[in-house]
């Protein structure tokens, strides 16, 4: 019995950095409060700035992106959203946070690893050609062309923000979910031929991007690293908007026939000296980075 890799199949490099794109880590916690008020004055004074140093998302040990959010609810107090090309850059940032004096009074509540990625939905300039000539435009006319030149010219940049994104300015307002596609007998998305998936998340797509300018969104991919498949990101210009694309959303049939839904997690953007005067009610300075 042979044991290893085939014969003629060439080496791979170890590596932690993805083939493209970046490792994404959602991180939630809440404050023990018993724990923290058992603290010294002292020691709660040089915690907060400890992670205030810690969570400065233009420190010198910060990840690609680090994002600090209030949680609403009682599901957690704070929530992280880290992305970076090294998996363990991310897990420094939970373990100094974990490690500071603060920390004795921080309790993890949840977690979703996954990685960013292009769909497999996300058209090539030519598949987005046939689906204009699908549509009913005439190849070669003038407003193919257009539509056909604005999509190349577009492509690059959405891959971009789809492996490396940046956070959305002026979005205040943000949820997080996992999900699956379902499995089940009469309704397994993973049976349907292509093309049908591909109809489906095109019809979905549109639905999402009625919001563009209201609403931001981000889907990270778990499959192989989590229980769910799939994290879905949305950042919001107002926390009504989270409810209308989401409602809208449902009604496609590829999410009212084939999604399945993890807990939701809303928040809402803040400096790490922000969420600290929320949740804790201290006075806060903000310090440079240490």
């Amino acid at each position: 019995m042979s044991h290893g890799r085939p014969p003629h199949a060439a080496p791979v490099e170890p590596s932690l950095t993805p083939k493209e794109g970046w490792h994404c880590s959602h991180l939630y916690y809440r404050f023990d409060r018993n724990k923290f008020a058992n603290m010294s004055a002292d020691a709660v004074s040089q915690g907060v700035q400890e992670v205030i140093s810690v969570l400065a998302p233009d420190g010198p040990q910060a990840t690609e992106r680090l994002q600090t959010s209030i949680v609403s609810g009682h599901k957690a107090d704070f929530g992280l959203m880290l992305m970076d090309p090294c998996p363990l850059k991310i897990d420094t940032v939970h373990q100094r946070l974990m490690n500071s004096r603060l920390g004795v009074a921080i309790e993890p509540t949840y977690s979703f690893v996954s990685v960013t990625e292009i769909s497999e939905y996300v058209p090539s300039v030519e598949q987005y050609a046939q689906r204009l000539v699908q549509e009913g435009e005439e190849e070669g006319s003038p407003t193919f062309e257009a539509k056909l030149n604005a999509y190349r010219q577009r492509e690059p940049m959405m891959r971009k923000q789809r492996l490396t994104p940046d956070f959305p300015a002026n979005f205040p307002a943000m949820c997080f979910y996992p999900m699956n596609k379902k499995r089940k007998v009469g309704e397994n998305w993973f049976t349907l031929p292509f093309d049908e998936r591909n109809r489906m998340m095109n019809e979905h797509a549109r639905s999402g991007m009625a919001f563009m300018g209201r609403v931001s969104q981000l889907i990270t991919v778990g499959v192989g690293l989590e229980d769910w498949e799939w994290g879905v990101t949305l950042w919001a210009a107002n926390p009504s908007f989270l409810t209308e694309i989401v409602y809208k959303m449902r009604f496609d049939e590829a999410s009212a026939k084939y999604a399945e839904f993890g807990p939701f997690y809303t928040s809402y953007v803040s400096s790490p000296a922000e969420m600290l005067k929320h949740c804790l009610a201290v006075e806060v300075t903000e310090s440079a980075p240490a």
